[in-house]
């Protein structure tokens, strides 16, 4: 089992500048958002804020947004308090200042960040990023101009192992670099909101956030929109280690996650407009559905043990299918509510 290991303090560079080498142009800065709900969390919580500290490329700002949780929003200011040294890079808190939660979280740490840095990166409050996070993310703007969006692979911190029927085309249900996604530096059609960067230009353009579950997808499609689909690149090499607790690798979570994300995917994608498609979701169910014609015939030919995996993902895509088909249906009947987060204001 994979465990979150303390590493030792790393030598940081000056604020946007990497270690053994110069800068590319037009990409010199970076901030670092993490938002956070619970002190159920905490210890990862540090761990993600020191991980921050141990970049081999230092941020220029690093914000803890807390969302609507005022006793957490104390303990942080108590943890790392204003004026004092934090390490490398200061630590700033602020709470989230929309009726909204993750979305708006990180449109309020965008709102105090954008016109400071040139990219935003966002870690989750339960990742802890190798040290060559930033510096990674940060080359692929370097390299490729037309870069507007940049992810990188979370990587699973098991609490429990994870049961032999669990598909990985499905460690997307836990928040994961999942069997389907590039394994080298590609466009996609979808980051994942525990590892992601915008180019600060980006974010303002399409005015932050507009949904809340769906955070990471409503950034990825707006960005495409607007930049076009070779503008939103994945680069795996951009790793952080995501905490899986052992509630999230059992049956119960798995069929409710497939369910209830593409329930409520359907009103994100009509808030998206002409931004918002499918197409990565019947991407992934083409290359999905070859994945269990493979594992059949291997059955047959005597080899079945991936025969429980790939009933699991027949189960996750009809699943899948289930809660699209009940969330047309909710808004066909005026049932769905609408997103409490709107996007940032228009400049």
């Amino acid at each position: 089992m994979d465990s979150l290991t303390a590493r030792a303090p790393a030598t940081g560079t000056a604020a946007g500048t990497r270690a053994g080498g110069g800068t590319g142009t037009g990409v010199e800065t970076v901030a670092v958002v993490v938002c956070t709900y619970t002190d159920a969390r905490w210890d990862l919580l540090c761990r993600a804020v020191e991980s921050v500290q141990q970049q081999t490329l230092v941020p220029r700002r690093l914000v803890l947004c807390v969302d609507h949780n005022p006793a957490l929003a104390e303990r942080c200011r108590r943890r790392w308090p204003a004026g004092a040294e934090h390490g490398p890079v200061r630590v700033e808190v602020l709470e989230n200042r929309y009726p909204g939660r993750l979305g708006s979280a990180r449109n309020t740490a965008v709102e105090a960040v954008a016109e400071d840095v040139d990219v935003v990166a966002f870690l989750d409050d339960d990742a802890a990023a190798e040290p060559s996070w930033l510096a990674t993310l940060l080359q692929v703007y370097r390299e490729d101009p037309g870069a507007a969006a940049v992810g990188g692979a979370p990587l699973p911190v098991l609490e429990t192992e994870l049961p032999r029927w669990f598909p990985p085309e499905f460690h997307w249900v836990f928040g994961c670099h999942y069997l389907g996604l590039p394994t080298r530096r590609a466009p996609v059609r979808h980051l994942i909101g525990a590892n992601m960067s915008v180019r600060a230009d980006a974010v303002r353009r399409v005015r932050g956030f507009h949904a809340d579950d769906h955070d990471d997808m409503d950034l990825s499609h707006r960005v495409a929109a607007a930049y076009g689909a070779g503008a939103v690149l994945y680069e795996p090499r951009a790793r952080v280690r995501h905490f899986v607790p052992a509630h999230r690798v059992t049956w119960d979570y798995f069929w409710r996650r497939c369910y209830v994300v593409n329930r409520e995917k359907v009103r994100a994608l009509r808030d998206l407009g002409d931004a918002g498609n499918l197409t990565a979701e019947l991407e992934f169910v083409a290359t999905a559905g070859l994945t269990v014609l493979g594992a059949v015939g291997e059955a047959l030919r005597g080899r079945p043990q991936r025969l429980a995996p790939s009933a699991a993902v027949v189960a996750g895509i009809a699943l899948a299918g289930v809660g699209n088909l009940h969330g047309r249906a909710a808004m066909l009947l005026g049932r769905t509510a609408a997103a409490r987060t709107r996007g940032l204001p228009a400049a």
